[in-house]
């Protein structure tokens, strides 16, 4: 079965500094860390202190809404550190790997073959658990819902991100494991490119993408193939995470492997490549550590919806992208008139890169500062989903829930947002106030 899909509305940034197709292994680093930022609304329960020795795949903490949801750690070695914020918030555990291949080990079981409460139990114990997103509110799943659909978007369309095709390519076995076994919970939905390799794919519906961006964005697909509506819950889960998944199933073993691109231009053109590395891994294991980050900025995560790291910090747990682009610390004179900066991608054609062609260059600059909302139109065009973006970002600023509810709150999540940001001339910070928007939800409706 297929249902294709063409994403008109939207917006390609082309970029310098993509990736060599070369998959690497990445420098071993020195330590690890999970940070529970990366997982919204988990407020983690420690279950070993500092000084404890782990073994790959241990638990490490708990959700404390759900003890059923686990997090365990990538490698073996020694809990040095659990670093702390205001209040005591637990910002990263840190993990100093000992080389051993010490492993948490699970019942192989043929997913297949398998029954759905074998499937949620597998995925709980051994940690995958948290891979699993669910729509409404892009957060981690409840174990307790049976969503409608899972999701996979293995389509790549942000700027300079990693390819799914690339990444998977010596993966498809594991991938189609993790999508039979999730096939047990709900039907499966993947979405893929032209000529993808993933299309044999067994146990799912197959729907190819094309278009511009945010096409390969999940929330896009399921707004085009089953949207989400009131009382309903529909998961998503990362391509690679997938393959990970369908690896536990037939090794017992928690795969803590993680395929990263680093792109940018601010990236020696040389190491611009894919990496094997582990989750939770330092920067530094891919850039070498002696990145200028006064005028380098260090991207977790594509240009559009990633986060800013320092040297010596750590990769997203979801992340398949590493990001250097210059820091955008230099100001063109009398830069504010139009067709002066002939080199920055231009959706309001306010310079000529649109007539000039090519890949261009990109700084953080973010080229004026924060103005009155006041111009119409020009999120519409790049918001493929059927839904009024300025009036949402309205509705979540002023906290309004039925006018949220009304206009498509739970269809979204920051990502489809990311080229409002890019675009519109308010420079609101869009993803920030539909993040907002979604956790007022979380707390107000459930």
């Amino acid at each position: 079965m297929s249902k294709d899909i063409r994403v008109r509305k939207g917006l390609d940034l082309k970029l310098k500094g993509e990736a060599d197709n070369a998959i690497l292994d990445a420098s071993k680093s020195s330590v690890y860390a999970i940070k529970p930022a990366d997982f919204h609304a988990v407020v983690p329960k420690m279950v070993l202190k500092e000084g404890a020795s782990v073994k790959a795949g241990e638990v490490i903490f708990y959700s404390k809404y759900d003890e059923k949801v686990k997090f365990v750690s990538p490698v073996s070695g020694t809990l040095t550190k659990i670093l702390r914020g205001a209040k005591r918030r637990i910002l990263e555990v840190q993990i100093t790997p000992n080389g051993s291949n010490d492993v948490v080990k699970h019942d192989v079981v043929n997913p297949s073959q398998a029954s759905a409460e074998q499937v949620r139990e597998i995925l709980l114990e051994s940690g995958c658990w948290p891979f699993i997103i669910q729509r409404p509110y892009s957060i981690v799943a409840s174990p307790e819902d049976t969503p409608k659909a899972i999701f996979i978007s293995a389509y790549t369309t942000a700027p300079l991100a990693g390819d799914a095709d690339v990444i998977l390519a010596d993966k498809k076995e594991a991938f189609q494991n993790g999508v039979t076994a999730l096939s047990k919970i709900a039907p499966v939905y993947i979405g893929v490119g032209k000529n993808s390799p993933i299309a044999t794919v067994k146990d799912a519906t197959v729907y190819k993408v094309k278009g511009k961006h945010p096409a390969g964005n999940v929330g896009v697909q399921i707004h085009k193939v089953l949207p989400v509506n009131a009382g309903e819950r529909v998961w998503t889960v990362g391509f690679e995470d997938v393959a990970t998944i369908g690896d536990v199933f037939t090794t017992g073993v928690f795969s803590a492997q993680r395929t990263v691109a680093l792109v940018g231009t601010d990236a020696d053109k040389d190491s611009r490549k894919y990496y094997r590395t582990i989750l939770g891994a330092q920067v530094d294991s891919l850039t070498g550590g002696n990145v200028d980050t006064e005028n380098t900025r260090i991207i977790s995560g594509d240009v559009l919806t990633g986060d800013k790291l320092e040297n010596g910090q750590f990769i997203n747990y979801y992340h398949n992208t590493l990001t250097l682009i210059p820091e955008g610390n230099e100001y063109a004179f009398m830069g504010w008139l139009p067709f002066t900066r002939n080199k920055v991608p231009s959706n309001a054609g306010t310079s000529l890169s649109w007539l000039l062609g090519g890949k261009r260059k990109v700084d953080t600059n973010l080229n004026g500062e924060e103005r009155a909302l006041v111009v119409t139109g020009e999120m519409e065009d790049v918001m493929p989903m059927d839904i009024y973006p300025m009036q949402l970002i309205k509705a979540c600023m002023s906290g309004d829930i039925e006018k949220m509810e009304n206009l498509g709150i739970y269809e979204v999540a920051p990502e489809d947002f990311a080229l409002v940001d890019f675009t519109n001339t308010s420079k609101l910070e869009a993803q920030e106030i539909i993040r907002n928007g979604l956790d007022l939800m979380i707390t107000e409706v459930g």
